[in-house]
């Protein structure tokens, strides 16, 4: 009897694997995101080495004063690049922030792509030269294996493996590390990280330094996500969600606190959320549409839909 919350699927099944075992991987990725809204990965492709390293940086940058860190927040970016400090960022339907702070990665664009004009530059921190560079180079294997994951998805919509191709050529996407602090006076309401949806198309997390992530069944149960060692989560966001017309699911999750006796332990998580170019329009796919499951919402670009929920956590006025 198995005790997994989520799905487990190898990644190595569709990319080296048999026509059949191909087939059975697209079947399974699809119903674990219909069905679930989450999924683990194994062999996902994502070098442990290379996460180890940026677990260390990021774990340093972190241990530096506060004011050192501050200088590293840019106004302006609703924090797209560079550190975000504690209790900033909060749940779209809460007041209270999260009990975390996070530096954030971006793209580089390295071909002669015009929308390099629209990405501004990822912020290097001088007390620790590796980190933005070798979260460079985790920003491109996450990317790598999540172009690998929507290609299967966009066969099982019936769309094809290329579907996402072009859309995510060059991508918005974030790779994030966030720290949650110890836990050291009774939290005024606030969890490390409330309930919520992601924005973007899907989220790939590395596994956490501690546990607390936590997902919402539909039958309303907080069942608790225990990823296997090398095993990374996966998460349908609000644009999948948007796109499929609820068809596939953007599950509710949250960080809760670690029981009383645990609060003196930090947590520390990498996830890497995977996002369009911002003119990918998000009108819901016609094959998505029926009388079962009727038109959900209105047209509009991932660029669109990224402002008005970067407004709706606090990140942007």
């Amino acid at each position: 009897m198995s005790t997994r919350a989520i799905p487990l699927v190898d990644l190595s099944k569709y990319t080296y694997g048999t026509d059949e075992e191909k087939k059975q991987f697209v079947t399974d990725l699809g119903n674990a995101f219909h069905n679930v809204g989450f999924v683990g990965v194994i062999n996902h492709g994502i070098p442990k080495e290379l996460v180890d390293k940026f677990y260390a940086d990021a774990k340093a940058f972190f241990a530096l004063p506060v004011d050192t860190k501050r200088n590293y927040e840019v106004p302006g970016l609703a924090g797209q690049r560079g550190y975000t400090s504690f209790g900033k960022e909060h749940a779209k339907q809460s007041n209270v922030g999260d009990l975390k702070e996070f530096f954030q990665i971006g793209q580089s664009v390295t071909d002669e792509d015009a929308i390099k004009s629209e990405y501004p530059d990822n912020v290097k921190v001088t007390e620790i030269p590796d980190f933005t560079s070798k979260g460079d180079e985790l920003y491109k294997a996450f990317e790598k294996s999540g172009s690998q994951l929507l290609a299967a998805i966009g066969e099982f919509l019936g769309l094809g493996n290329n579907y996402f191709r072009d859309k995510i050529h060059n991508g918005n996407s974030i790779l994030r590390a966030i720290h949650y602090p110890p836990i050291t006076e009774e939290p005024k309401t606030a969890i490390r990280s409330e309930q919520h949806e992601d924005i973007n198309l899907i989220t790939l997390l590395v596994g956490a330094s501690a546990g607390g992530l936590q997902v919402l069944n539909l039958q309303g149960q907080w069942l608790d996500v225990i990823p296997q060692a090398d095993e990374i989560v996966v998460n349908v966001g609000d644009m999948l969600q948007r796109l499929t017309n609820n068809y596939l699911i953007s599950t509710t999750h949250r960080v809760v606190n670690p029981p009383r006796e645990q609060w003196h332990t930090p947590r520390l998580s990498i996830p890497f959320f995977l996002h369009p170019r911002s003119e990918m329009d998000l009108t819901c796919l016609e094959k998505c549409v029926s009388n079962d499951n009727p038109l959900k919402y209105e047209p509009i670009t991932a660029g669109e839909y990224l402002n008005e929920r970067l407004r709706e956590i606090g990140l942007k006025k």
